[in-house]
């Protein structure tokens, strides 16, 4: 079989591009410390509601002002629905799951966590404007999903 010059050329390009990624990828995963996020910790979901501080789940503030708020997925609700911080809070949100895989977004906010059981996963958000922002579970986990909502009140 015979592939003309331009088409070897292009081949060769392509190869050469690829390699060029792969070594710029293992690079910044080597070098630069990229790596995976390692501020989960371990809880078993069979004891979730009966292990601190998931035993009482909620908004706690800090002595520097901020806050941490403990949520609980389980099918098909948060544990707490609803929270009342001020503004220019800024909230740790430390979220498992009691049950079956979930999703902890806040639309329009840099808070997107997938929620596995046995996990805890954290993320950090400043609340700088006042209103009522919406959490949802944007992982498929039953028949009752569309209906798993939260709020957080924001004055």
């Amino acid at each position: 079989m015979h592939i003309h010059r331009y088409e070897r050329l292009w081949i060769w390009i392509g190869v050469a591009t690829l390699g060029v990624f792969f070594v710029l990828l293992a690079y910044l995963g080597v070098s630069a410390g990229l790596a995976p996020p390692g501020h989960n910790w371990p809880i078993d979901p069979t004891k979730v509601y009966s292990t601190p501080p998931f035993d009482h789940p909620g908004l706690r503030r800090r002595a520097d002002g901020s806050y941490d708020a403990y949520y609980v997925a389980q099918v098909f609700s948060w544990n707490p629905s609803t929270i009342t911080i001020p503004v220019g809070a800024k909230v740790t949100f430390y979220v498992t799951s009691a049950d079956v895989v979930h999703g902890f977004s806040i639309p329009d906010k840099d808070v997107n966590l997938e929620i596995m059981p046995g996990w805890v996963n954290s993320a950090t958000h400043t609340f700088r404007t006042p209103g009522t922002f919406l959490i949802v579970c944007n992982q498929y986990c039953g028949i009752g999903h569309q209906g798993m909502f939260g709020k957080i009140i924001v004055k």
